[in-house]
């Protein structure tokens, strides 16, 4: 039979709540003036019981708070809804703030009389301060996605209406001068012409890699069906297979940085697998999104180790990365290479953060 855990007693409930140190823990009686202090009470906010006992806890709450009434409107709203909880700025006794998480409890007796409030607070300043350069290491990786976007765009404009352009008519100049000279330069020059329209269909390549079209106007799913249906089947002859499964439209930031690792892998699928099909999936998982490129290569040449200089591998990494999330690829000879990745998809983030008047 198991034994029964005898009930705490108040005195050592007593001990307990002046014992525990990560929150502060204190009575105010129904005015508002504060009855009892712990310890933890003392660390957060810096007083000592004597200091403090007597006094009305608004001494807690900003100039600002103070003036708007906000101290007893929280009294009020804990008498009406019997808790209330809020975060905000709260100041210590030297006068410097904090984030406080703070919950207060209408007491009330048997009869239904108000005894107080119980008041519990927490220091938050730490995780304040992780989510505010979590926020602040996004809004630099968005920055940097649009300023790598911006001059991809611009060197593909460059390129299409500079170089292409150029060569566009250096190949027409050819094809005239071919027809005008003795058949022994023409067959030269008719080479010579082969050879530019064929580096003109790289340069338009590469201007389509640069900045392909669709995902800007239509979004990631759109996108990447476009691309494995221009690319992967109409260009290059292998098959495919596209699964997608996500609760809301990616960031302009978190799509560009999907499709690029994705266009990225579909790329070294085909200059170093050997394979004739390749699977995509990209789902949500875990507040991000979950992408995965198989194909059914030889494996071997995408081994981790082997790949682990190369420049495609490296730049695929970096991005997931850079934007918070993990990368993997792993492979076996004869049965094609995973490359596996997750990036956050967080929701689109304010123009501006509002200052907080922390001092």
């Amino acid at each position: 039979m198991r034994k029964q855990t005898p009930p705490l007693s108040d005195a050592a409930f007593t001990l307990l709540v002046q014992g525990v140190l990560d929150y502060g823990i204190f009575m105010l009686d129904p005015q508002g003036h504060i009855i009892s202090w712990n310890a933890g009470a003392e660390r957060i906010k810096g007083y000592r019981a004597a200091d403090i006992l007597g006094q009305h806890f608004s001494v807690f709450y900003p100039p600002e708070d103070q003036a708007s009434g906000k101290p007893q409107w929280e009294l009020e709203t804990a008498v009406v809804e019997g808790r209330l909880e809020d975060e905000g700025w709260r100041v210590r006794k030297d006068g410097s703030r904090f984030w406080a998480n703070v919950v207060i409890t209408a007491l009330w007796d048997e009869a239904g009389v108000l005894q107080g409030f119980g008041k519990v607070t927490r220091d938050m300043s730490e995780r304040r301060a992780a989510q505010h350069a979590l926020h602040e290491r996004r809004r630099l990786f968005d920055h940097l996605v649009q300023a790598q976007e911006t001059e991809r765009r611009r060197i593909a404009w460059d390129v299409h209406d500079d170089s292409i352009q150029a060569m566009v008519a250096v190949g027409m100049r050819l094809e005239l001068l071919a027809e005008r000279v003795p058949e022994s330069y023409s067959a030269e020059l008719r080479r010579l012409d082969a050879s530019v329209r064929e580096a003109i269909g790289r340069l338009r390549s590469l201007t389509f890699r640069l900045h392909p079209p669709g995902i800007d106007r239509h979004g990631l799913v759109e996108g990447l069906s476009s691309h494995l249906d221009d690319v992967v089947s109409s260009s290059w002859g292998m098959d495919y297979s596209f699964e997608h499964q996500l609760d809301r439209e990616p960031t302009p930031e978190t799509a560009i940085t999907v499709f690029r690792i994705v266009q990225e892998a579909l790329l070294n699928v085909r200059k170093h697998a050997r394979g004739s099909r390749v699977d995509l999936v990209i789902t949500s998982a875990d507040g991000g999104i979950m992408t995965r490129v198989v194909d059914d290569g030889t494996g071997a040449p995408m081994s981790q180790d082997g790949a682990r200089d190369h420049f495609g591998v490296i730049e695929m990494r970096e991005r997931a990365e850079t934007a918070g999330g993990w990368w993997s690829m792993h492979s076996r000879p004869g049965t094609g290479t995973t490359v596996e990745f997750w990036v956050p998809n967080p929701l689109r983030l304010p123009a501006s953060e509002p200052t907080d008047g922390a001092t």
